[in-house]
């Protein structure tokens, strides 16, 4: 049984729309190659940065990325490490939300 017309419209928007360069999401590198991604580093993604190590200054931050699945490849795998714009995360969640990913990394720094 495939979709039907209402999801296949969602799922045409959110590509065309949502994750449009010309729209919300910009142009990043993605474990080395170019791509639409839209990385939401709002006020919510900030109250989740937590010290984890006080005696260096070393903080946890985390990052939530969408991306387009038919420009990525496959869905992938949380505990995978994934490039993002030069810099690794390791992927703590991933979800595919009809055609678009929504993935969950984190990155230690001080």
């Amino acid at each position: 049984m495939g979709d039907s017309p209402f999801k296949k419209q969602i799922r045409k928007d959110a590509n065309t729309i949502f994750l449009s360069p010309d729209e919300f999401a910009d142009r990043h590198s993605i474990d080395g190659r170019t791509m639409s991604a839209l990385i939401d580093t709002n006020e919510q993604i900030e109250r989740d940065k937590k010290v984890i190590y006080e005696g260096d200054a070393i903080y946890q931050s985390r990052l939530l990325v969408y991306l387009r699945a038919d420009e990525y490849g496959a869905l992938p795998a949380e505990g995978k490490v994934m490039n993002i714009d030069g810099r690794p995360y390791l992927i703590t969640r991933s979800v595919d939300e009809d055609g678009i990913y929504s993935i969950e990394v984190e990155a230690m720094k001080s």
